[in-house]
Order: C-alpha cells, then structure tokens, then sequence
C-alpha cells in the first residue's frame, strides 16, 4: 500500500499593491525614466495595469516611502533621485532591539570608522582639528561635572569624517550611532565613565593632528574596546537576570 502523499502548504498569493509596485519599477526601468520624470496618471495606470485605483494608490504609496518616487499634489506622480534616505532613516527602528543587535551594529560602526580613519586624517585640515577640538573640550567639561555628552559623541564621530564629503557614510553612521544609543536608554555606554571617555577622544584628535595614522587607529580601538567591555558587561547583567527569573 502506497504511503499517503504529505500535504505541502499552499502558495499564497502575493498582494495586489505589491504587484503593483513590481510593476512600476520594471516601468520605470523599462523606460529608463529619471528624476523627475512624470509616471502615467492614476486613471491611466490603474487602466494599463488591470487594477483599481486604490491598489495603485496604495503601491505608489509604498514607492514613496521608499524614496523611489513622490507625489505631487495636484501634479502626479515622479521618480525620485536616487538616495539611501528612506533606508536610513528607518534602520533605527528595524535593528537594536537586544543587546547582541547593538553589539553586532558597534562591530559595524567599528570596521567603517577603522577603515576610513585614514583617508579622513589625510583630508583633514587645521579647521577640521579645531572643530574637533571644541568638541572635545565641550565633553570635558560636561565630564568634569559627570554629565551625558551624547550630543557632542555624535558631533564628534561626525566632524571625523566630514573632511571626506561623503554624505551617504555620514548619514549611516548617525543611523548606526542612533540605533546604539536607542537602546542603550539612559545609562549611556559610551559616557558611564565620563573622563575616560572624554580622555579617549581627546587621544583620537591628538593623533590627528600630529597625523600618526597608526596611532590613531590604535586610539579608535581603544575607544570602541572600552564600549565593547562595557556592553559584554550589560549583556552578561542581561543574562544572569534571565536565569534568576526561570
């Protein structure tokens, strides 16, 4: 007797609006359409691709939230310049919700910063040390008083590697610095020991500005092996609370 045939799950199908967004980027391949050049209007799309409006509108809609394309009230519908916007922006609330996401995102921010350390000492001009410099010594005295510095950690990895003009890194790794500080909440891991965090940006510029590469990366690693320390520390806290609660 043959052995009865196993149930395979059943295919399910894919939304309309999905269908349609497909659809619109293959158009605007297809078309070879760039920004700022005008889509068919809703009527006529809705008509070519055998659909209702509202699952054209709802498809548009999701292109746009992507940065593929925008509305224009009153005008229609056009491509957009291609950008990691949209991406970026909404990495913050996609990633960081544990402590090991945090730990692989510190890795992340780590390699770049390692990688592009640099490049940006080589660009970096007497102006650029200044400003890092004001910086530092802004940390310094919030230090002192045993005060969060956040905003000025993010200024600083951000005047780093502004001398290279490249946006889209910037913009990545504000996205990255905002999902770890996210979930770090209140107890900042970069800034529970103030002065030695304070101490470890100042070693970073002054290796800038005496433009030792090696020393440099050998100060950025310090200074994200410190933040790693103090993560592990948190995540083993994380752990051992876990088991005295099974």
């Amino acid at each position: 007797m043959n052995a009865p045939a196993e149930l395979q799950p059943v295919d399910r199908p894919v939304p309309l609006h999905h269908s349609v967004q497909a659809a619109l980027r293959r158009y605007i391949v297809d078309k070879d359409l760039r920004a700022g050049d005008p889509l068919p209007s809703e009527a006529e799309l809705a008509r070519r691709l055998g659909v209702g409006r509202n699952s054209v509108r709802e498809g548009v809609k999701a292109l746009e939230s992507l940065g593929v394309v925008e509305v224009r009230r009153g005008a229609g519908v056009y491509v957009r310049a291609f950008t990691l916007g949209p991406l970026l922006e909404n990495l913050p609330y996609a990633f960081g919700q544990t402590l090991q996401e945090v730990q692989d995102i510190l890795q992340i921010r780590q390699a770049l910063e390692l990688s592009l350390i640099e490049a940006a000492l080589k660009r970096a001009t007497v102006e650029d040390v200044a400003t890092l410099r004001r910086i530092v010594a802004a940390m310094e005295i919030k230090a002192a008083r045993g005060q969060d510095f956040a905003d000025e950690d993010r200024a600083f990895h951000h005047a780093l590697f502004e001398p290279l003009g490249n946006a889209m890194l910037l913009s990545l790794l504000d996205a990255f610095w905002h999902v770890f500080h996210q979930v770090a909440g209140p107890a900042r891991l970069e800034t529970q020991d103030p002065m030695k965090t304070w101490q470890d940006h100042q070693a970073i510029v002054d290796a800038l500005a005496a433009h030792d590469v090696l020393l440099a990366k050998q100060r950025l690693t310090e200074h994200y092996l410190g933040i790693s320390g103090r993560l592990r520390e948190r995540m083993g806290g994380a752990g051992a609370a876990s088991a005295g609660q099974v």
